[in-house]
């Protein structure tokens, strides 16, 4: 696809947005029929679930992270989140933690917990922070076993404080068994040239279920990616991990169009094969090159190719599956 229809098609979402509806779709069924001919249908919208919704409001939680100079040095709240994704059929969405201060992983578990019950937005379930090789994560961690909103833990690994190899430290992988024997997963969000480390530990983990976030942090705009397509093939080739299509948008360069990305995801999804990849907003990450509904459509328009069936189970069956979402 050329920059020019990328524009047209994202133009036709935008007035989409406006109607409140789903996009070019709901324009031409707003139109009136003529006399004698029947008024077509809106085609359905695809339900999506999103498995990577990033939230935060700094008058509560500190992000050691957060510099003033960032784009995100503000509070993203719920109603930032249903204004970025209206009329895109969010059906359901998954809480993904944003490296609170530490000692504030409670009250940010409490907070997804709150927030699930609450039903004030489409997020029913949470992956919370935690420090897998610390000597408190099993109690920490063991308060939310029989918590059906709590699905899992992550440690974001390519932090520049974080040493490479830090994931194969004996109690790193201790906990990660732990979170395997409470029936809780692990996000692996680690540097692209580390993957094979995220293998090891998978190796080291039989029992615990992985997710691969942001397609294994590819570089979008690489000359050359054999090094990260080998180890993400490797890396794939183990049965308990699943991969996230996510987070590369971030990267991509000004003026992008579906194309840039492609390279990236049809490799991800072809590694790890239709019942074991998950769609991912990385709101609002994403926004640093386009907006959640610019997402959402570049995927759609690169996956337009593969079967009805296989985009179901990339925007929501796979997701629901893999974190036992009931409500």
């Amino acid at each position: 696809m050329n920059r020019r229809r990328f524009l047209q098609q994202t133009s036709c979402s935008a007035a989409g947005i406006a109607l409140g509806g789903a996009g070019f779709a709901n324009l031409r069924a707003a139109e009136p029929a003529k006399v004698g001919e029947t008024k077509p249908k809106a085609s359905p919208m695809q339900p999506i679930v999103d498995t990577h919704v990033h939230l935060w409001d700094l008058s509560k939680f500190k992000l050691p992270w957060l510099k003033p100079e960032m784009p995100f040095n503000r509070s993203f709240l719920v109603a930032d989140y249903l204004s970025a994704t209206a009329g895109l059929n969010v059906a359901k969405g998954v809480y993904m933690e944003v490296d609170v201060e530490p000692s504030q992983q409670p009250a940010e578990a409490q907070f997804v917990i709150d927030l699930c019950q609450s039903g004030k937005s489409p997020v029913v379930a949470g992956v919370i922070s935690g420090r897998p090789a610390s000597p408190g994560f099993a109690k920490y961690i063991r308060a939310y076993k029989d918590s059906p909103y709590i699905k899992g833990v992550r440690q974001v690994l390519h932090n520049p404080g974080t040493p490479r190899g830090f994931c194969l430290e004996p109690a790193f992988i201790a906990g990660v068994r732990l979170l395997g024997q409470l029936r809780m997963r692990f996000d692996l969000c680690l540097r692209a040239d580390e993957l094979l480390d995220g293998a090891k530990l998978i190796d080291a983990c039989p029992d615990t279920r992985f997710v691969l976030d942001h397609c294994g942090n590819a570089d979008v705009q690489a000359k050359d990616r054999s090094v990260w397509q080998r180890d993400i093939e490797a890396l794939a080739k183990r049965r308990n991990v699943v991969g996230k299509i996510s987070g590369i948008v971030a990267g991509a360069p000004k003026g992008w169009t579906p194309d840039d990305l492609a390279p990236v995801v049809n490799h991800t999804l072809d590694v790890f094969g239709p019942d074991r990849v998950m769609f991912a907003g990385d709101w609002p990450v994403c926004t640093m090159a386009a907006t959640y509904r610019q997402w959402v459509e570049a995927l759609k328009t690169i996956v337009a190719n593969r079967s009805a069936e296989q985009r179901q189970k990339l925007f929501h069956d796979n997701a629901v599956r893999f974190y036992e979402l009931t409500s």
